[in-house]
């Protein structure tokens, strides 16, 4: 007898819920409830690349929208090993032990050749991932730079509209190009190593000028002293950038997230800045400008798709292709009659 886990299994099973007609409104009410297996299916919609679930996931997300947003938005975001998840699952189940509701937007690194994610970050943050108080989503990253997908602004919004009071971004790396999680958080973490060549990036402008906090991970061992080196060296860089428009302050912190040592300080720094700018007013002016750049964006997404998606496009594309191929024309000279056309 076959296996009801076997791939033609769970792949028919999923058309089958796909044809389902999805009753937003239901879900709309099972998610303010605080219904997580709601916000899982909200979230899995408003993912879909499907053209009939455009709408639904808009009609979803207007009606997300008419619920004050109470939660703050982290985000967290260091090279790879630095400790992000074990960062986040310390962090997280310090919230949770608070009484409060936390939800983790993980975002993994898709294949360029095959498109596939691992989506492994629940089984890395095993006990939050078991906490009632907390969600963990994890979504693959796609063709979409940033280190988030595409569906991260809307997701924030799902969850806010859940009441969970933390919504922690994890993003997959960090670059020049993944630091666009910065323009939909409050408050953005930059995670750090220490003697590992990371102190000479302190004198590169970018994400270390994005940073409100760094803090210093694996503080821990016999790398006690290479952190107190590494902190000095990084509160001397933060001196070479501009005083922030928020008029914080960065601050240069360590902890050990392995061993749950220096995380109530990480908060008390975040709780500390969210208090100053909701005073003298940049956080509401912070969110106000997230919502003009999620416009901005969603306006270049629409007319990318919209050209990519036209009949004459599509012909006039090939027709440029093979012309490319053969060396009839340069990529630059094609690309230009495609838009003019």
């Amino acid at each position: 007898m076959p296996s009801k886990y076997t791939a033609p299994h769970i792949a028919n099973k999923v058309r089958k819920l796909r044809k389902a007609s999805i009753d937003v409104t239901l879900v709309f009410n099972k998610l303010i409830a605080g219904d997580k297996t709601a916000l899982a299916q909200a979230i899995t919609l408003i993912e879909s690349t499907r053209e009939s679930d455009f709408q639904l996931a808009e009609n979803l997300v207007n009606q997300c929208l008419t619920i004050p947003s109470k939660g703050i938005r982290i985000g967290i975001t260091g090279v790879p090993g630095v400790g992000k998840s074990t960062f986040i699952e310390a962090l997280g189940g310090f919230l949770t032990a608070m009484g409060k509701k936390v939800a983790v937007l993980a975002v993994d690194p898709s294949s360029s050749f095959t498109k596939g994610s691992i989506l492994g970050d629940k089984t890395r943050m095993e006990t939050l991932a078991k906490d009632p108080n907390a969600f963990i989503r994890p979504s693959p990253a796609s063709d979409a730079l940033g280190g988030v997908t595409r569906k991260t602004r809307e997701t924030l919004i799902l969850c806010e509209a859940a009441a969970f009071d933390v919504v922690l971004v994890e993003t997959v790396g960090v670059g020049q190009s993944e630091t666009a999680v910065h323009s939909m958080v409050d408050f953005f973490l930059l995670l750090k190593l220490a003697g590992a060549g990371d102190e000479l990036q302190g004198i590169k402008r970018g994400i270390m000028e994005m940073a409100d906090a760094i803090v210093i991970n694996k503080a821990d061992g016999s790398n006690l002293n290479q952190v107190k080196i590494a902190r000095g060296e990084f509160k001397r860089a933060l001196h070479l950038y501009p005083p922030k428009e928020n008029q914080w302050t960065p601050t240069v912190l360590s902890c050990s997230a392995l061993h749950n040592l220096g995380i109530e300080a990480v908060w008390e720094t975040i709780s500390h800045f969210m208090t100053m700018t909701k005073a003298n007013g940049h956080f509401a002016k912070n969110r106000t400008n997230q919502n003009k750049n999620w416009f901005l964006q969603s306006v270049d997404a629409l007319l990318k798709h919209q050209f990519y998606a036209n009949s004459q496009t599509k012909d006039r594309l090939k027709q440029l292709l093979n012309q490319v191929e053969t060396n009839q024309i340069s990529p630059y000279a094609a690309a230009k009659a495609l838009v003019q056309k």
